[in-house]
């Protein structure tokens, strides 16, 4: 057999064909160029939340999760923050579809936003899509989307790549990682999880793992949520014992916020509620949806005749009510905060009644939750939110589950991810410890291109279009840099507007100017910085007029470059300046 048809005829024999590049070398003979695996962080690393990842290969492409975060102290007016997928929007047709770890917002908040740029199946387990359905019925996308539920051991054909899905243990039931089978080798995505071998839905599936070792794992993609904590993440039992603990002997009513969507946290409260013989009211949209989805699709028992109204708690002694709430991480908008601020409309926050804030706040919520607790506190409420006291445990596995993973895949190659750049950097120094090589450890940014052969993985220079995309009410990205921007400078500086009325016949100055401002000074009591205002944009109007200018553009740039030289002078303030000319 001619070398030429030897090649074709090894070819004709490979799976990877229609993924392969060709060339011809100058005797004539077709050698083919397998293509490289492409990885890429999308979001999800140096920050925390937005979790996107792809993984592409020639004409192939799949997206692991699709999250969002929330915005900062310093992102007035976002509701959300959106992964910037226009990568995938120029890849559209290469998209066989997404793949959903599990049900927290940090993985699937972006569903609804992301898949109006461009739509693909969606993967998921049970609960997963019954909480991504709620998010498409909402922006009225369920007809659009095609939702695919599988379960743990199920294994899907995306293009090139096979999705296994494994089961783990999470804060959320039904939280899954995924063995990646590619045309170069296995990639193992662990998503969050924690190793808990109580969990009512049964351990993590540590054997599937130890599994895929054998066979051989070419990149594993971890976890580094809760890579600074040295030993074991406690379990969610201890936790339903230390809320039985404060249950007992307690006379007043009990209002208890936590994540909406730890349901094994829920469900405890409800049997602790039952157990004592207290009803259960559920105020905070987020905590609602939840426990209509999960009971719906029996994810959680509620006991009977505990579950009632909140507008029933009235009718019912303090020490026969419970309320669940959201708002354990200080959102301005959730019930807890409404609660602690007056601002609820059922529930009144009295002396004695005991506030159980049964979460940890989540990096760069710390804040909110302490002002919350000192709201509560100075309301005469017994808030219960201490560490000690047991409350929360965490849905992210510590140091020595991670070794366990890290042992059980033996990848060669590691890359950290879902972390902040102190996480990242603290997760590959623990892989390091296990004795891998740093030089196969790649620390990643958003936007960076990995590339991936059956005996390599390296950073390239390559990079993607990724970032952040504002939501803000119902505009998605119409809120970039430069609104952002002003935003800041009004929040810090103020703002003053200069009003003045010209002549339509000959452009004579009418009346003004008239000086107003917002967020700068009280006008009342800064009557003479006012006039001094009013009297330098005047002369910044007559010289412009003097010189014969007509353009209002020019003069609006002088009053405003002449005012804003004088009040940085007197007052050391950037107040934003619009000078608003109008005829009469």
């Amino acid at each position: 057999m001619s070398g030429h048809l030897a090649l074709h005829g090894i070819m004709n024999l490979c799976p990877l064909r229609s993924a392969t590049k060709t060339r011809v070398c100058r005797k004539g003979v077709v050698i083919y160029l397998a293509e490289k695996l492409k990885i890429i962080p999308i979001g999800g690393l140096n920050e925390i939340g937005k979790n996107m990842t792809v993984l592409e290969y020639g004409k192939d492409m799949i997206v692991i999760d699709c999250g969002i975060a929330f915005p900062e102290e310093d992102m007035y007016g976002v509701d959300l923050v959106i992964p910037d997928v226009t990568y995938l929007v120029k890849n559209a047709k290469k998209l066989r579809g997404f793949f959903i770890t599990h049900g927290h917002e940090d993985h699937i908040g972006s569903v609804p936003y992301v898949l109006q740029a461009v739509n693909a199946p969606i993967h998921g387990t049970r609960l997963t899509n019954g909480l991504i359905e709620l998010k498409l019925e909402e922006h009225k996308l369920k007809d659009k989307v095609k939702l695919i539920t599988h379960k743990p051991g199920d294994v899907v054909q995306a293009g090139c790549f096979g999705v296994e899905f494994i089961h783990v243990n999470h804060s959320i039931a039904d939280a899954v990682a995924f063995a990646i089978k590619t045309p170069v080798g296995n990639i193992v995505m662990t998503g969050d999880f924690k190793i808990d071998p109580t969990d009512s839905e049964g351990m993590m599936d540590l054997t599937r793992l130890g599994e895929l070792g054998k066979e051989g794992v070419l990149a594993l993609l971890c976890d580094s949520t809760n890579v600074e904590r040295q030993g074991f993440t406690t379990s969610e039992m201890s936790v339903a014992d230390n809320l039985d603990r404060q249950f007992k002997n307690c006379d007043q009513r009990i209002i208890i916020t936590t994540f909406a969507s730890n349901l094994h946290r829920i469900q405890s409260v409800l049997q602790t509620a039952h157990r004592y013989g207290r009803k259960v009211a559920v105020t905070g949209r987020s905590m609602e949806n939840m426990l209509k989805v999960a009971s719906e699709l029996d994810y959680i028992k509620i006991p009977a005749n505990t579950l009632i109204d909140l507008a029933q708690i009235k009718s019912l002694p303090k020490n026969k009510v419970v309320v669940v709430s959201t708002g354990s991480q200080g959102e301005n908008m959730s019930a807890l905060y409404r609660m602690a601020f007056s601002n609820h409309k059922q529930i009144d926050i009295q002396p004695g009644d005991r506030i159980i804030i049964s979460a940890s706040a989540i990096p760069g919520n710390e804040k909110a939750v302490s002002r919350i607790i000192n709201e509560l506190y100075r309301k005469g409420a017994d808030v219960v939110h201490d560490k000690s006291e047991g409350l929360h445990a965490s849905g992210h596995a510590c140091q020595e589950e991670l070794k366990i993973i890290h042992a059980l895949t033996k990848p060669k190659y590691f890359i950290p991810v879902h972390g902040e750049q102190r996480h990242l950097q603290k997760h590959a120094q623990l892989a390091k410890m296990m004795g891998m090589s740093p030089k196969r450890i790649l620390v990643a940014d958003i936007g960076n291109v990995i590339e991936c052969t059956s005996k390599t993985c390296k950073l390239t220079e390559n990079t993607v279009t990724a970032g952040s995309v504002f939501v803000d009410g119902t505009g998605v990205g119409d809120v970039g840099a430069v609104v952002l921007r002003d935003r800041r400078h009004l929040a810090q500086d103020g703002m003053i507007v200069v009003c003045v009325n010209l002549s339509a016949d000959d452009g004579e100055l009418v009346t003004g100017p008239d000086i107003i401002t917002r967020g700068f000074v009280h006008v009342k009591e800064n009557e003479d910085l006012i006039e001094a205002m009013r009297m330098i944009c005047l002369e910044a109007l007559f010289t412009c007029q003097n010189k014969g200018i007509t353009d209002w553009a020019t003069i609006k740039a002088a009053m405003k470059g002449d005012l804003s030289n004088f009040l940085y002078k007197n007052t050391r303030r950037n107040p934003m300046i619009l000078p608003v000319i109008m005829e009469v």
